[in-house]
């Protein structure tokens, strides 16, 4: 009698377990909150950034600012330093989210999926440089400014 007891609570107590499952023991869909999407431009404040037509003041700022705070672990070639290289980084990502990348790395290596492939790829995560927005933008002029160059140092 005590054997079918225990049976008997076993077998309640796993089948309270598996009701808010389904057969192959996955949640079903009301259960898992809904992934970000994936639009491409990151995680922070930048949100649909247009560029226009390249600003050469705010290049030659941006070089300064990054010989400064990124060339310890970048390159513009595509040479990977601790980090990638840098070399046509505007044509593979939207200007959002190198803005995003640059001012808020640290959410942007939890929640977006580039960020996460690039963290696996090269082991290091990217550590927030005390750059304001507007040295952000700068940055994204001097990088777009080295993708437009032709200089043999820009294409390696």
């Amino acid at each position: 009698m005590a054997i079918l007891g225990f049976i008997f609570l076993i077998n309640s107590c796993s089948n309270k377990a598996t009701s808010s499952s389904d057969d192959n023991g996955a949640k079903p869909q009301s259960m898992i909150p809904d992934a970000p999407k994936d639009d491409g431009q990151g995680v922070g404040r930048f949100k649909n950034v247009a560029v226009g037509t390249l600003d050469e003041k705010m290049a030659t700022q941006g070089k300064l600012v990054f010989e400064a705070k990124c060339t310890a672990c970048h390159n513009t070639t595509a040479i990977k330093k601790v980090g990638p290289g840098l070399k046509d980084v505007t044509q593979r990502r939207q200007p959002a989210w190198i803005l995003n990348q640059i001012t808020n790395p640290a959410e942007m290596i939890q929640k977006d999926p580039t960020a996460k492939e690039l963290l696996g790829q090269y082991l290091t995560q990217m550590t927030f440089q005390d750059v304001t927005d507007d040295q952000a933008r700068q940055i994204l002029e001097f990088l777009r400014q080295n993708d437009n160059t032709g200089n043999e140092e820009a294409k390696k």
